[in-house]
Parts: C-alpha cells; sequence; structure tokens
C-alpha cells in the first residue's frame, strides 16, 4: 500500500456523478456511480475504495476490510440521495442521519470489490425517513439494516 499516493476513487469522485443534495464534499462522498433512482422511494447506487486509501493503513494492515461505519455511511449516502430525489431541485432538504436501527455486516467488504448500494424508504413520519438498506458485492449480500435520516430546515445547495 502506497501511501504517498492519493487514493483517486476518494479524492476524485466521477465527474458524471451530479449534485444529488448530499451535504458532503470529498473526501467524504462514498457513492461513486448511481444506477437507478424512483424519486423519494429508492435508490442503488455503487462504491468501491482503492487499495491505497488511508483507512487500510490502520483498518486493517495486513487484511484491509473496508470499516462497517464507512459501509453505512454510503447507505445512508444512497438513502439520502432516494429521499432528496423526491422534492424540486431548489427545495430539496439536507437529510442527515439521525438513527441506525439495525445493522448486520454478513461479511467483509474489500479494497477494490465493487459494492452495490440499494435503499427503500419504509415509512415517513413528519421529518423522519425509515430506509431499508442492503449491501452486495457479486449479488451476495454483505451487508443489511434499517436507517433513519431527517430532513433538516435548510435546503441543499450545489457546489459554488
Amino acid at each position: 500500500m502506497d501511501l504517498n499516493e492519493p487514493p483517486s476513487s476518494i479524492l476524485n469522485p466521477p465527474s458524471s456523478l451530479p449534485f444529488l443534495g448530499l451535504p458532503h464534499r470529498p473526501p467524504f462522498v462514498f457513492v461513486r456511480e448511481l444506477v437507478k433512482v424512483n424519486a423519494g422511494v429508492s435508490a442503488d447506487a455503487v462504491t468501491s475504495f482503492a487499495r491505497n486509501d488511508p483507512m487500510f493503513a490502520g483498518h486493517f494492515p495486513d487484511n484491509p476490510l473496508v470499516p462497517g461505519v464507512i459501509l453505512t455511511e454510503a447507505l445512508a449516502q444512497t438513502a439520502g440521495i432516494a429521499a432528496a430525489s423526491g422534492y424540486p431541485e431548489k427545495e430539496k432538504p439536507l437529510f442527515l442521519l439521525s438513527a441506525i436501527r439495525t445493522m448486520k455486516f454478513l461479511r467483509p467488504a474489500r479494497p477494490e470489490e465493487q459494492i452495490d448500494l440499494h435503499a427503500e424508504r419504509l415509512a415517513q413520519v413528519d421529518e423522519l425517513v425509515q430506509f431499508k438498506v442492503a449491501a452486495s458485492v457479486q449479488g451476495v449480500l454483505i451487508a443489511e439494516g434499517q436507517i433513519v435520516l431527517s430532513a433538516t430546515e435548510g435546503f441543499a445547495t450545489g457546489p459554488e
């Protein structure tokens, strides 16, 4: 692992990824590609992590694994895209992760693997939106759970 070389997948997310209402900016954007969106209901996306990503220097040096919290964040970002897509462009609220109801990690995710992300809205009460989320690698489920996002009063705006 060469930590002197910047991990391109972290520092430079694809320029084709449009602004989707996420408040995140590199290096904390984990959605690499948006595959499908059903406005306000669900989203499918893809992520992967470069072998030279600095997190793998410590997690774990001889057996690199994508941390569960990072995988959970990628799923929350996918859910945020699904939630925000149900609003007009100028009225998209910011959706923030408020609760992790359940999350199971069924097998580790490793550097360079393509991780498919899915988020589907289960319920909404006022500004709280509950999602069922799942991650898979080559069709094999690696993580699943339920998360809650909350809409803030501020509106998401695109990069300046």
